[in-house]
């Protein structure tokens, strides 16, 4: 999936800041790819940046127009069909990241068709995919995992990505969900992979390079977690890393919504990761842990970071707050 860039911004009539999460995520991470954003009220949640009509945002430049928003049951609103036809009509391709396929909607794929664009559901992949061999290829690679679903994996990915490159380390954010998709144009969305394939679509999300130092790819789910290990696992073993970083959020009580479930211990977390990497990749080994600590105060998380260094002998950071470049300086004896 190659998504065309640069993108206006579809906020649709939403209200909760919370559901311009994908809008807000692809803002932070490719400022330079957001032409504006699109709102059909005034009472729409802005992003700060330009309004813009589509003929304005077609003029300057955008190719795609990004559903950025999400709501319960994932579905595209009737409300939005008018503007997205229109889009359409106007030379734009339409990306979604919405459960509801953009290809559920005939006069869209009509008019897609009839204007030569592309309609773009990046929660779903249907293209033929291979197993996973294992077999060694070139390049290195850095795979985020964490104790749990929500952690920060994606965010923690992009951080390393952008303090890599500023310190410069060519490298490159591969993304395995369907924000991750947007912020960088290309990816699979791994959740929506038959189990056998996961593996092999890892491989085909980083295959043998030598045109840059490093591919990071964007974790998802967690290995000790009972409802999505099997994704995990599965990008474990076709990404083949050379560095793993794991994530987890402070204060997390359990398993996001298994009440049952305890989050898993930091070490036990470790060394199954490290352990299920070597499979593929021998050499794999954890280079530093990334921490959501918004539950607590500036002052108690570095303290807690500090302490975590001392513990696990590794360099542990919150990537909001403190960045990420102690973990990357790690990759250069790597």
């Amino acid at each position: 999936m190659h998504i065309p860039q640069p993108y206006l911004l579809f906020l649709g009539d939403v209200t909760d800041p919370l559901s311009a999460k994908t809008a807000k995520g692809i803002l932070q991470w490719r400022p330079q790819l957001c032409t504006g954003q699109l709102r059909l009220s005034k009472e729409t949640v802005s992003l700060g940046i330009p309004d813009l009509s589509l003929t304005e945002a077609k003029e300057l430049g955008a190719k795609t127009l990004v559903v950025g928003t999400a709501n319960a049951g994932g579905f595209i609103p009737q409300t939005w069909l008018a503007t997205l036809q229109k889009a359409i009509e106007l030379g734009f391709n339409i990306a979604s990241g919405m459960h509801q396929r953009l290809i559920s909607f005939p006069a869209l794929t009509k008019a897609a068709n009839a204007h030569g664009n592309q309609l773009y559901d990046v929660r779903h992949y249907d293209l033929p995919l291979k197993v996973g061999t294992g077999k060694p290829r070139k390049g290195k690679r850095l795979l985020t995992v964490g104790t749990d679903c929500s952690v920060g994996k994606m965010y923690t990915s992009l951080a390393l990505e952008k303090e890599m490159n500023r310190q410069g380390i060519h490298s490159q954010f591969c993304a395995t969900g369907q924000t991750g998709i947007l912020v960088s144009g290309t990816g699979i969305s791994v959740d929506a992979v038959v189990a056998d394939f996961i593996s092999g679509a890892a491989e085909a999300i980083s295959p043998d390079f030598t045109d840059h130092d490093w591919d990071v790819i964007e974790g998802q789910g967690s290995l000790l977690n009972p409802s999505f290990a099997g994704v995990s696992l599965g990008l474990l073993h076709g990404s083949q890393p050379d560095a793993l970083v794991l994530c987890h959020e402070i204060g997390r009580a359990h398993i996001r919504h298994l009440p049952h479930m305890e989050v898993p211990s930091i070490r036990v977390t470790l060394e199954a990761n490290q352990i299920a990497a070597r499979l593929t990749n021998p050499k794999a080994t954890v280079i530093g842990i990334c921490l959501n600590t918004s539950s607590i105060g500036e002052k108690d998380a570095l303290v807690l970071c500090q302490q975590w260094e001392q513990q696990y002998r590794l360099p542990v950071t919150d990537p909001v707050r403190f960045g990420v470049s102690t973990i990357v300086d790690k990759l250069h004896s790597i």
